[in-house]
């Protein structure tokens, strides 16, 4: 009961906001009733409000379905092989990169529980359920704490027994993701890899059906949903999502206002001229408002440090699904998922020894936004407060991808091209379309007419990296 009264503020909240950002409409009333043309234009203004909400509250879990998709079109079947990549530039997912290989599958328990046997090692990795909820996170962050263990999915349907030794995640969906990195020490990126495909993933009933390791290292793929999400796909996908799943009871008015619109387990979606535009209407606004609260939000506990214009890229520290005391931070969870994927409590730690941090820099000392026609330098003071390693990331604004050019990388990493820097001096990094000579080492290539933004990662950061003692530059444009 007390997550359906959350979830019913939520939609409140999410409506009134909508209904705010509106126009301001008077409708024309005649003894109280209203005229037809104030019935046409209410109903058609009220449904785009609830297409608005709609959109924006499920976008994460049609974000979900293209990484399921990206994987199912390289071969990679649900339940059947996981893929494993030392990933750049050529596998397109949003703020993917290229710091340590990643492995992915689609984990499907409507037949029974899905088992994930990790061994002892640096590994990082979670399960999220369709719906990009947290289920649990295993590796470093997670119960097993790396010394390896057996992971038990197990899904809303499942009566069995659960055995003992196992650490268990309760998941509401069927389809599910597994994303694991292992983080390449000492800077052996093959070793990592070989520790990707080490790992055991199998059906509890039967162990030795285990899924098959793919190495996707040199395959072109895109795992997003770009192409379905400002279009009437977004909401064709969604539908076909609706009749897979089961209900999550928590979500219950969030499944009404999708009835509102067509959408309705065991019932076919077929919008007319009408409704289709509206829906194609509200995915096109919809993507729009996400990517303002991405790179736009007048909050001001966006900025990691007063004087620089670097961000937070997630607002609400240690939760799993950006809830707060007072409620579920509506616009810290649209602006994660437009630039990201998958969540845990972990990833949003601001504590020192925590797994991982992530700032974002999308504009320039003046508060321009980087121009992948410019040439910018960022100094980035040593040494740099991190017990593991640290990294530079450019991506491109529009399909919040790393940058893809003829360079054919988007990083720089200090176990790799930056493993030799000084760790007293300042290292200083150049982003252009052309390399400043003799920086060529330490420049990574971007493109004229698109932006781009950068993602600071450390993995293990100090106190330091908290504190404000240790803060990098702003972007400086080089003339």
């Amino acid at each position: 009961m007390k997550n359906r009264i959350v979830m019913a503020a939520v939609l409140a909240a999410l409506l009134a906001s909508t209904a705010a950002a509106q126009d301001a409409v008077t409708y024309k009333f005649e003894n109280g009733y209203p005229t037809a043309a104030a019935t046409k234009s209410a109903q058609d203004d009220a449904d785009l409000q609830r297409a608005l909400v709609a959109y924006r509250f499920w976008y994460p879990t049609v974000s979900v379905e293209g990484i399921f998709n990206g994987n199912r079109s390289a071969g990679i079947n649900d339940n059947e092989a996981y893929g494993g990549a030392a990933a750049g530039p050529r596998q397109v997912g949003f703020t993917l990169n290229s710091d340590t290989p990643y492995g992915s599958a689609t984990l499907d328990v409507s037949k029974g529980p899905m088992v994930v046997e990790l061994p002892a090692g640096a590994y990082i990795g979670l399960v999220n359920d369709h719906n990009q909820g947290w289920v649990l996170d295993m590796g470093i962050p997670g119960p097993d704490a790396g010394k390896g263990g057996k992971h038990l999915i197990v899904g809303p349907d499942y009566k069995g027994k659960i055995p003992k030794g196992y650490l268990v995640g309760k998941t509401p969906t069927y389809k599910n993701l597994l994303a694991v990195r292992a983080l390449p020490v000492g800077g052996d990126q093959d070793k990592a890899l070989k520790a990707l495909e080490a790992i055991k993933i199998y059906p509890l009933a039967n162990p030795k059906q285990r899924l098959k390791f793919v190495d996707t290292t040199k395959m072109d793929m895109d795992s997003t949903s770009l192409k379905w999400e400002d279009n009437i796909q977004f909401w064709q996908k969604l539908n076909e999502i609706i009749q897979q799943e089961p209900i999550v009871s928590k979500f219950e008015p969030m499944y009404g206002l999708l009835q509102a619109l067509g959408i309705e387990k065991g019932k076919d979606f077929k919008p007319d001229d009408r409704m289709t535009a509206i829906l194609e209407k509200a995915a096109r606004q919809g993507r729009d408002q996400l990517l303002v609260s991405a790179f736009d939000t007048a909050r001001t506990d966006k900025l990691a440090w007063p004087d620089r214009k670097w961000e937070w890229v997630g607002l609400v520290p240690g939760s799993a699904q950006f809830e707060t005391a007072s409620g579920i931070d509506l616009e810290a969870r649209d602006r994660w998922f437009a630039q990201a994927i998958v969540t845990s409590p972990a990833m949003f730690r601001r504590t020192a020894g925590a797994g991982s941090l992530y700032w974002l820099g999308s504009r320039d000392g003046t508060g321009a936004w980087l121009d992948g026609g410019k040439t910018y330098r960022l100094s980035i003071p040593q040494p740099v407060p991190g017990k593991l390693f640290w990294s530079v990331t450019a991506y491109d604004a529009q399909t919040r991808s790393e940058v893809q050019t003829d360079q054919d990388k988007a990083a720089l990493r200090s176990l790799f091209e930056l493993k030799d820097v000084s760790k007293s001096e300042p290292t200083e990094l150049y982003f252009g379309p052309t390399a400043p000579a003799g920086q060529e080492g330490r420049w990574i290539k971007t493109v004229p007419g698109r932006g781009w933004f950068a993602y600071i990662r450390i993995y293990g950061p100090d106190k330091p990296a908290f504190d404000g003692s240790w803060k990098p530059a702003d972007f400086e444009e080089v003339k």
